[in-house]
This record gives structure tokens, sequence and C-alpha cells, in this order.
């Protein structure tokens, strides 16, 4: 059910809007994928309204996926399922330092590998941000990323994982599901995003199981899409070649 309303929704969505890039006229590196859009342009401060309340909404199944948690068998002690989870605050150190690395050892073979597929005819050229000339794009960017991090973390890798060993699901079909799931939802930007982002997934997933803490996972994936977002939106007059 969790799954249906978040990000399990956006996989069936994802693959449909692959379809359509497919069977659009031109080749798909020659088709966009946009992120992080303006919706009223002609009306900033309605936008901003609109952002923050994509952003607000956005993490609601990731509070729903604790309190699902914090019912069931298996929560930790005094602070219930951010222990289960690993999203404490009691490792604040560890965390970042391992979500940096994480990020460092994600980031550049992922930026290799989409250049690679999108020489190859097999990724969509993804527009990380499309806010325009705002006052708040930058802030506004910076709470997408934290948001996506946040949702995808919690419900993907802590939520997913922990309740399918709940039922019994050996580690590796855990591992698989989970990273599966990642990159279907990321399909929209075509096959080179799905592979990459499966990849990173089973990294994560594997670091979940060794650490029982996704607070490193956040950290490096907001990290991640910090550069992704921001970085275009500084930079994209000189980002031509990718």
């Amino acid at each position: 059910m969790l799954l249906g309303v978040s990000l399990g929704h956006s996989a069936v969505l994802s693959v449909l809007s692959l379809i359509e890039k497919l069977t659009a006229p031109g080749p798909l590196d020659q088709q966009a994928a946009e992120l992080n859009t303006a919706v009223t342009p002609d009306r900033p401060w309605l936008d901003l309204a609109i952002q923050l309340t994509r952003i607000f909404f956005a993490l609601v199944p990731a509070l729903f996926a604790v309190h699902l948690l914090n019912r069931g068998p298996g929560w930790d002690g005094r602070f219930g399922a951010r222990g289960l989870l690993g999203i404490d605050g009691t490792r604040k150190g560890f965390d970042a330092g391992a979500g940096a690395l994480l990020a460092a050892l994600i980031g550049i073979p992922g930026l290799a590998l989409y250049v690679g597929a999108r020489e190859l005819g097999l990724n969509a050229t993804v527009v990380a941000e499309g806010l325009g000339g705002v006052w708040w794009a930058v802030p506004v960017l910076l709470l997408a990323a934290v948001q996506n991090a946040v949702l995808e973390e919690v419900v993907v890798v802590g939520y997913l994982i922990t309740r399918l060993r709940q039922l019994s699901w050996q580690a590796p079909a855990a591992i698989v599901a989970s990273a599966l799931l990642r990159g279907s939802y990321h399909l929209y930007q075509g096959f080179g995003a799905f592979v990459g982002n499966a990849v990173m997934g089973v990294v994560f997933a594997l670091f979940f199981l060794r650490y029982k803490r996704t607070g490193p996972l956040i950290v490096a994936h907001t990290l991640l899409d910090v550069v992704a977002f921001v970085g275009y939106a500084l930079l994209a007059k000189h980002l031509d070649w990718i």
C-alpha cells in the first residue's frame, strides 16, 4: 500500500514516460527529462507555494513508513522506528562521514555512466533545474534534494528491506527488489539512469544491511542531488558537453 501511493506509483509513471519517449519522433538522446520545473513562471509567488507544497507532501510517505514500522515488531528502544532505520541522530559523525564517502563513490562513476549512455543514445538529456531566475530557486532546490533523499532512502531502503526481511526474504532477494525499484522510477530518464540507479541501490542496500543506518544514505543522496540541482542551476550554460 505504501509503495502504491509513493515510489511504486512513480515507477509505473516512469515506465510509461519512457515508452512515450521511445515512441516519439526523434532518438532518445535528443529528448529531455526535466526535473524541478516551474509550474506558473509568470506568477513566481504562486510557483514558490506550489514547489514548497510538493516538497512537503512528498515527505508524507516517509513519515508513514516510520509510523508503520513503529506499529510492527523489531523496533529499537526509545527511538522506535527511527532507531531501527538509523535516523535517530545518535551517530552524526559517522552518518556525515560515511555519507560523503558514499556520495563520492556513486557520483563520479554515475556521471561517467550518464555521459556514456547519452553518447550511445540510451539516455535522454537530463535538465536538472527549470525554475528560472527567481530568487528562491537555490533554497527550493536544496529542499528538493533533502526531500528526495529522505523519501527514497527511508522508503526504498530502510522500510522496504526491513519489511522484506521480516517476511523472511533472503538478503539477496531484498537487495534486488530494492535496487530494481530504485532503478525503475528513474526510467523516465532512460536506460542509463535505470542501470546507474539500480547499481546505487545495490550499494545502498548492502550498506544498510551491514550498518542498519539510513542516515548516511540520506546524507549521500542529498549531496548528490545538491550537486546535480544547484550545480546545474549555476553552471547550465557551461554544461553543453553533457
